[in-house]
Order: C-alpha cells, then sequence, then structure tokens
C-alpha cells in the first residue's frame, strides 16, 4: 500500500497550542454542543490564520488533548457519555473535515467518543482526518487510570477490531502516522508496537503541567522518538477553561523533536502557533536505511523479550465486560494490582 502513495517528502507540520474550553458546567447535551461547535468555529480560524502565516506547505496540524470539551471531573460514565461524548460519524468530524477539505490538511486530535459496540462505555480516541475530510486514523488510549480502554473490555474489543485496530498506523502521501494519547508517551511498548508497524511520525495530543524544567513526560518524548528513529508532534493546551483548576495548571511546550531526538520548535504558555517545524520524510528514511550504532530500529531483538511479557500480568483485562461501573471501578483495580505485584515481590 505505502508503495503506491505520492510522498510528499518535505513539509510543516504544527503543534497548535489552543485554550481547552471545558464543558462540565453545561446543563445538558445541548449547552454541550453549543460550546463545542463554538470551539470548533474558532478553531477554523485559528488554523487559517496559522497557514497563512507558516505558509501552504503546512500539511499536518495536531491539536490538543480533549481540546472540545475537557475531561470528565467525577462525572458517571454515563452522564459523560450523554453530555461530551461524540459519535464515530458524528457532526463534530464532519465540521472538522470541512476544515481539511478547505485547507488540504491532516488533522490530528483526541476526544471523548462513543462506540455502538460498547453501548455502556465511551473511549478517549485519537483521530486523524485527511484533506478528503474522511477519518484515516482512529486510535483508543490504552493506559487511563480514570477513563475506559480497550484492555478493559480486551476479549470482546479484539473481536471487533482485531489487533491492527489496537496499534493502527495511516500510511499516508505524509508519511506514516501514528497517535500517542497524553500520558501514554510515558509508555514505551505503545509507540513500540505502532513502530513496529511502521509509524514514522508519532502525533501525540496532551494536557500536561509545562515547566522550564525537565519533566518526565518532556524526557520521554525525546525518548520516544530516538529509540523509534521516528518524529514526535507533541502538541500541548493553552491552558483549561471553565474548570475549578486553574487554568494555567496545563499551558505550554507544544513541541516537534526530530527522529535523532533534536527539538526542532517549542512554544511557551498561552494560544500559539510557534511549534512548527519541517518533516523531512526523505532524511528520515536515509537514517533509518544506513547500517550502524545508532539505527537502533534495526537492531532490536524483540524474541529476547517476549516470554517475559506473556508471563507477567500486572493490570488485568476486561475488568469492564458485562457489567455496571461506577468511578470506584478504576482506583479499586489499580488497588488490587498493586496488591498483587506486592505479593509476587515486584514491589
Amino acid at each position: 500500500m505505502a508503495d503506491t502513495i505520492n510522498r510528499i517528502e518535505s513539509y510543516r507540520a504544527l503543534a497548535l497550542q489552543v485554550t481547552c474550553h471545558a464543558v462540565n458546567q453545561a446543563s445538558d447535551r445541548q449547552q454541550a454542543q453549543v460550546m463545542i461547535h463554538h470551539t470548533i468555529n474558532r478553531l477554523a480560524q485559528q488554523i487559517a490564520a496559522s497557514i497563512a502565516f507558516i505558509g501552504f506547505d503546512c500539511r499536518l496540524i495536531v491539536l490538543p488533548e480533549y481540546f472540545l470539551t475537557g475531561f470528565p471531573m467525577g462525572e458517571p460514565l454515563a452522564v459523560w457519555g450523554e453530555k461530551a461524548c461524540i459519535e464515530m460519524h458524528g457532526a463534530e468530524y464532519e465540521a472538522l473535515g470541512k476544515i481539511t477539505q478547505k485547507h488540504q490538511i491532516f488533522l490530528a486530535g483526541n476526544a471523548y467518543e462513543l462506540d455502538p459496540n460498547f453501548p455502556s462505555l465511551y473511549f478517549q480516541t485519537c483521530f486523524v482526518i485527511d484533506p478528503s475530510g474522511d477519518i484515516v486514523l482512529r486510535y483508543r488510549r490504552l493506559n487511563s487510570l480514570f477513563a475506559p480502554t480497550p484492555h478493559d473490555v480486551w476479549d470482546k474489543y479484539l473481536d471487533c477490531y482485531g489487533l491492527e485496530g489496537v496499534f493502527p498506523v495511516a500510511k499516508t502521501a505524509i508519511g506514516n502516522l501514528a497517535a500517542l494519547a497524553s500520558e501514554e508517551i510515558l509508555y514505551p511498548e505503545v509507540a513500540r508496537c505502532l513502530a513496529m508497524r511502521g509509524a514514522e511520525i508519532f502525533l501525540h495530543s496532551t494536557s500536561e503541567i509545562y515547566s522550564k524544567n525537565l519533566t518526565p513526560k518532556d524526557a520521554a518524548k525525546i525518548s520516544r522518538a530516538v529509540e523509534n528513529m521516528a518524529y514526535v508532534v507533541s502538541s500541548n493546551t493553552a491552558g483549561l477553561a471553565n474548570s475549578p483548576i486553574p487554568i494555567a495548571s496545563v499551558d505550554g511546550g507544544s513541541k516537534i523533536i526530530d527522529y535523532r531526538g533534536i527539538v526542532l520548535a517549542e512554544t511557551g504558555a498561552g494560544e500559539s502557533m510557534a511549534a512548527f517545524a519541517e518533516i523531512d520524510l526523505a532524511a528520515l528514511k536515509r537514517d533509518r536505511r544506513r547500517p550502524g550504532l545508532n539505527n537502533l530500529l534495526s537492531r532490536q531483538r524483540f524474541e529476547l523479550y517476549a516470554q517475559s511479557y506473556s508471563q507477567a500480568q500486572f493490570y488485568p483485562a476486561n475488568t469492564m465486560l458485562d457489567q455496571d461501573i461506577d468511578r470506584r471501578h478504576f482506583i479499586q483495580t489499580q488497588q488490587k494490582a498493586i496488591e498483587h505485584l506486592s505479593q509476587l515481590g515486584v514491589i
């Protein structure tokens, strides 16, 4: 498939840092929808202005984590699902698709999404919409402390989507795209499984504390880029509005890192389009095909680790299949996992 795509070897990518306007205080779905579509309309203007400034070779824009709604703050799953989660083929994706069509860009983001296969749950979903307005990548966050994940309904999820649906890579004209959600940058296994499937650019939608000191997540962004010889385009929020949390708690530091671990662009706090840089696919390809010490991807010996992984069980799968779940389930499951690891002498 990849060989038949007319690849654009060089273009600009943008980690667009925008404020997230939370919908927690909306009285119902209708009011939340008004807020969501206001956000999309505002984004349309910001994207148009950013492309005009950067240049029309800006072909990839990555938006922050849950940019449409914020995150649930204690709401029961059913309440958050009804108020803030979008349909898999809903009006929100259609509106975002019109933006990609107008500007002929790939647009990546992250939202809470409903799935008819799992009617009592929702998933935190990373998506990519291509210049035709179609969703070409849908990745569901696999590691979350307070939200359902495919691992929590693992057997049924595999039946519905298969392993390629768990670790999707979109082979596009601007490279092989894969998504990492928020703190999943701290889980090297997720990025590695995507790299195994050919990922060249990790699209990282996040909402995290920004610091001038090196944070664990920033260290991980460089590590994921180096160990997988891939670009990381990381878009953070420019604050979280309409929330009890102080607005600037998650504000700043969006960046683009190349396959050598070099930070090509980074922005400070506030809404900004300053984190843009060239994505040079030809250079990446040359580096990946060059023998030598630094070609870490070609030197992976996965057979060394396979047995250890297959024998280990830390956090259990399938804990949300066929049962009603309240929010206490998440922390209770983690507590049981910690007790189990303590009994094994792991911790």
